[in-house]
């Protein structure tokens, strides 16, 4: 402390002293004139640097590329720059691809036929499949939007329809008609555009409890009519066709779609969740049919379709589809192979009745048309894996029968509509034909199941005289 108070009193003594006595002036000498030249001509020269290295730096930084003889600050520069911009361009395709969805599966067929006509061994086939779903803008009042599209290939045509039979024995099939079994078929499907819009207009679309939706493009009817949630995917449960859609609509033909079973049309949809869980919902379709849905047409003379159905809770709070519509093709083909006007209703339930239980109906009744058979009915079950603790698999038999119809059976000994002098089917039809499927669908994990399927079918096309056959095979299911 002494220390401190003795330098205090010593500077201020100084200043007193400063302050009494005049100023002079020092003349500093010719060395220290000389040391103060030196110091602002080395100041000068550096100066002068760092103004040709921030231009060389300016220049560098024109140029986007990192060369060898720029500075090393601006080759550093550009590198941060050039990870700003990636991390920037990575962000940006990140927000462009956010709601899209991809999904892929690749199907393959092994069958073999025993009985009927002629055994035959080894057919194989394979299918594939890639849908991508893409997020659109809103059309304003809450309304959400998609653009969706599939694109399929395929090869092989598989065991086909055998003999007389109305019905395929493996659905999964997808190969160009009286092309090379060689050449794979590739095919745009798909491509469709959808609108989800609210009810009430301009209120809360959040608390919304209906909507419309609206669907234009080129679409597989059968994605939005007739569904039932244990027989519409041939790829995972039923192979043959007479189970995976009303066999009117799809084994008869009156669908109007076109060879690969697509065809330009729209869709609009009222649905109603008020109740939910439980709903229902009223929808139409119009789409092209005969040339019109191959676009080598108009869609005048189009295909019609109006669908009621209900989601419902039954059997103690269980899940259950309930779907009754009717159709119009104003280019149904009749036995002479002739347009004309088709028409008819049908129904498509599935319930669950049980735990780990579910089953399925359909019916389809023809009310106008010259068609083969113009009733039909299958029925089927499916029992989950959980029974016998393996939760993913699964146990499934169904049956059916279509009947022939009495134009059919006045006309199958004779009709001759290629005027080739032999009858095109040669045989008394009656009755009906009778057809049944088992199948075990083992999953090895969520991408990968394989099914083994035993089918027989009895009275193939209404020929009483005809051996019924037995198709076995076994289907392999890819998944992504």
């Amino acid at each position: 402390m002494a220390s401190t108070q003795y330098g205090w009193a010593a500077l201020a003594g100084g200043l007193l002293l400063m302050a009494g006595s005049p100023v002079v002036a020092a003349t500093p000498s010719e060395g220290e004139v000389n040391t103060l030249k030196a110091q602002v001509q080395e100041m000068s020269k550096r100066i002068e640097q760092l103004e040709r290295s921030q231009s060389d730096v300016e220049k560098a930084l024109e140029d986007p590329y990192i060369s060898d003889s720029e500075p090393e600050v601006a080759a550093r520069l550009k590198a941060v720059e050039s990870q700003a911009n990636r991390q920037k361009k990575a962000a940006g395709l990140g927000d462009s691809l956010e709601g899209i969805t991809v999904g892929a599966g690749l199907t393959t067929v092994m069958q073999s036929v025993s009985g009927g006509e002629a055994d035959r061994d080894g057919e194989l086939n394979y299918r594939a499949d890639v849908e991508v779903t893409v997020p659109m803008e809103s059309l304003g009042n809450g309304s959400t939007a998609e653009l969706y599209g599939q694109f399929r290939i395929g090869q092989g045509e598989g065991l086909g329809t055998l003999g007389t039979a109305f019905s395929s024995t493996n659905a999964t099939t997808f190969q160009r008609p009286d092309t090379e079994a060689s050449d794979s078929t590739v095919l745009l499907a798909q491509a469709w555009y959808g609108v989800k819009l609210p009810l009430p207009l301009g209120g809360k679309p959040d608390a919304s409890k209906h909507r419309l939706e609206f669907n234009f493009g080129k679409m597989d009817p059968f994605a939005f009519f007739d569904g039932n949630e244990i027989a519409d995917d041939e790829t995972t449960r039923y192979m043959n066709q007479a189970f995976v859609h009303n066999p009117l609509l799809d084994v008869g033909g009156d669908v109007g779609v076109d060879e690969f079973g697509f065809t330009p049309g729209l869709r609009l949809a009222y649905v109603n969740e008020r109740a939910a869980p439980e709903s229902w919902g009223v929808s139409m379709g119009v789409f092209g049919s005969g040339d019109g849905a191959s676009y080598s047409d108009s869609l005048q003379s189009p295909f019609v379709i109006l669908q009621l159905e209900t989601e419902m809770r039954l059997f103690q709070g269980s899940v259950g589809h309930y779907r009754i519509y009717g159709w119009e093709n104003g280019r149904g083909t009749d036995l002479n192979d002739e347009f004309a006007r088709h028409a008819g209703v049908g129904v498509s339930l599935d319930q669950q009745v049980h735990d780990y239980t579910r089953v399925f109906a359909r019916l389809g009744q023809q009310l106008k048309g010259d068609v083969r058979f113009d009733q039909a009915v299958t029925a089927g079950v499916e029992f989950g894996g959980s029974y016998w603790n393996r939760g993913a698999d699964a146990l499934g038999f169904a049956a059916g029968a279509m009947k022939v119809s009495d134009e059919f059976a006045d006309l199958s000994e004779t009709l001759d509509v290629d005027a080739d002098g032999e009858a095109d089917y040669g045989y008394a039809a009656s009755g009906s034909e009778q057809v049944f499927e088992l199948y075990y669908r083992y999953t090895f994990n969520k991408q990968f199941a394989l099914t083994p399927s035993v089918q027989h079918i009895r009275q193939p096309g209404g020929d009483a005289d005809a051996n019924g056959f037995t198709a076995a095979g076994v289907r392999v299911q890819f998944d992504y």
